[in-house]
C-alpha cells in the first residue's frame, strides 16, 4: 500500500490537515474520524506487511528495516507530524501519538520502538533546529524511509546520567573529530545516520554538548556487537566506538553547546511516543488473557470464574484507560505549546510500571502456557519491560516529578 504514490496521499494528508488538533476538539486525543482514517491506513500494512513476518524476525533478532522503513515512508507515516517541505504530512503531534498506539497492534515490541526512533527520537531536533541543508539531507531520506536513523545518546557509563556522557567532538576547522562510544543504540547495526549527542568544550556539562548529524559510512566508526537481549529482539541494538571520526561542522544541529536542552526536548516526544505504544499491547494481552481463561478449566470451572481473577483483569483495564487519559491530557498540552515535562515524566513512570503489572500478573493466569515462548503474553513480558528503562528510568522520572514538586533535596 502506498498512500503517498499519488493523489491518495494528498488527498488524505489534505484531510488530517484539515481536521483536528488536541486543542481543536477540546483536548481528546484520537476520537475523529480524521485519526480513525490514519489508523485504519496503518493498520493495512501492518496487518500485511509486518505482523505475517514478526516472528520470523524475532528468532533472527533483526528485522529489515530499510524495508520496512520504505514502505511506511512512502505512505507517508515516518514523518506525519513534519513539515510538508521535507516531505511530511505536516500535522500535529497529536497524529504521531495516533501512529504510535496504532503500532501497538505489532504483535511485539521491537519493531514499533525502531519506528519510534527514526519517526519521532531521532529527528525533533533536527526538524526544529536543523539548517535547511541538513534537513534535505538527513531528515528528507528518512521520511520517506531511504535511510535508517539512529539515536546516539547512551553510553556504558551514562544511561539515565546524561550529563555524564563522554563522547567528544573536538572541533579542528571545517570539520568534528569525534572519539568515544555509545551503547544501546536501536537500529545501530543498520543504521544510515545518527543523531549524536557529544562534548563539544570543556564547559559546564548542560552546556558544552552538541548534537550532530553523523553518517554511519565514515571511517572510524565500529559497530562492535549486536547486543543480545532479554527483549525487543526484532530490534537490533548496537554498541558502537569513534575512533577519530571526522565529520564536516555544517553537520551540527543547531547552536554549538546546545545539544543537552534539544535531547532533553526529543526526550519529551520519545516518552510520549513510548507511552502510546503500550497502550494496545496492554489491551491485547488482558483480552486474550480473558479468552485463554475462560476456556482454560481447572477444578471443572474456567479460571475466569474465580473472583480474583475477573476482579483483577477489570482493575488492570481500569488502570490502562486512566494511563491513556494521562496520555491525552499531556499530549494535548503539548500541541498547545505547554511545557509537559512533569505530565510526560508522569506518564512514562505509570506505563513503565502498569505495563510490568499487566503482564505479570497475565501471565500468572496463564499458567504453564504463560513460560513458555508460543504465547504473546510472554513476549510482552519481555519486550515492555524495557519501558521502565528506556528513554529514562523510573527514578530518573521520579527525580524529575519531585523537581516539579519542589521537593527534590538541593544540591
Amino acid at each position: 500500500m502506498a498512500l503517498r504514490g499519488g493523489r491518495r496521499w494528498a488527498r488524505l494528508a489534505a484531510a488530517l490537515r484539515g481536521g483536528s488538533s488536541g486543542r481543536r476538539h477540546g483536548g481528546r486525543v484520537g476520537d475523529t474520524p480524521q485519526y480513525h482514517d490514519l489508523r485504519a491506513a496503518l493498520r493495512k500494512i501492518i496487518d500485511k506487511e509486518i505482523n505475517p513476518f514478526v516472528d520470523k524476525w524475532e528468532e533472527e533478532g533483526q528485522f529489515p528495516a530499510h524495508k520496512v522503513f520504505k514502505t511506511l515512508g512512502q505512505a507517508g507515516f515516518l514523518g506525519v507530524d513534519k513539515p510538508t517541505e521535507y516531505g511530511g504530512m505536516g500535522l500535529d503531534f497529536s497524529y504521531n501519538i495516533a501512529v504510535a498506539e496504532e503500532l501497538g497492534n505489532i504483535r511485539c515490541g521491537g519493531v514499533p520502538l525502531a519506528i519510534g526512533v527514526q519517526a519521532g527520537m531521532a529527528t525533533p531536533a533536527l526538524t526544529r533546529f536543523g539548517s535547511d541543508e541538513l534537513k534535505k539531507q538527513f531528515l528528507v531520506p528518512t521520511i520517506a524511509g531511504d535511510f535508517v536513523a539512529c539515536l546516539g545518546i547512551s553510553e556504558a557509563g551514562a544511561g539515565s546520567d546524561v550529563a555524564n556522557i563522554k563522547t567528544t567532538a573536538v572541533r579542528k576547522g571545517d570539520e568534528y573529530v569525534i572519539n568515544g562510544g555509545k551503547m544501546w543504540t536501536t537500529s545501530g547495526c543498520q543504521a544510515d545516520w545518527m543523531c549524536l549527542l557529544a562534548n563539544t568544550s570543556e564547559g559546564p556539562p548542560h552546556r558544552n554538548k552538541s548534537l550532530i548529524c553523523l553518517p554511519m559510512d565514515l571511517p572510524g566508526i565500529h559497530v562492535a556487537k549486536k547486543i543480545d537481549k532479554l527483549g525487543m529482539r526484532s530490534s537490533d541494538t548496537a554498541q558502537i566506538f569513534f575512533e577519530d571520526v571526522r565529520v564536516p561542522s555544517k553537520n551540527l544541529i543547531g547552536e554549538e553547546g546546545k545539544g543537552f536542552t534539544y535531547q532533553m526536548l526529543q526526550f519529551q516526544e520519545e516518552r510520549l511516543w513510548g507511552v502510546a505504544t503500550v497502550l494496545t499491547p496492554l489491551e491485547t494481552i488482558i483480552q486474550e488473557t480473558i479468552d485463554y481463561t475462560r476456556q482454560r478449566k481447572v477444578f471443572d470451572q474456567s479460571v475466569l470464574h474465580n473472583q480474583a481473577v475477573h476482579f483483577r483483569l477489570a482493575e488492570l483495564a481500569t488502570e490502562v484507560e486512566l494511563l491513556r487519559s494521562l496520555l491525552y491530557r499531556t499530549v494535548a498540552l503539548y500541541v498547545e505549546g505547554n511545557d509537559v515535562t512533569k505530565f510526560a515524566s508522569m506518564t512514562k513512570l505509570k506505563a513503565g510500571r502498569l505495563a510490568r503489572e499487566v503482564t505479570d500478573s497475565c501471565l500468572q493466569f496463564w499458567g504453564g502456557m504463560g513460560f513458555t515462548s508460543e504465547v504473546l503474553v510472554s513476549r510482552f513480558y519481555r519486550d515492555l519491560r524495557l519501558m521502565s528503562i528506556g528513554g529514562g528510568t523510573d527514578e530518573t522520572m521520579l527525580s524529575i516529578i519531585c523537581k516539579y514538586m519542589e521537593t527534590l533535596p538541593s544540591k
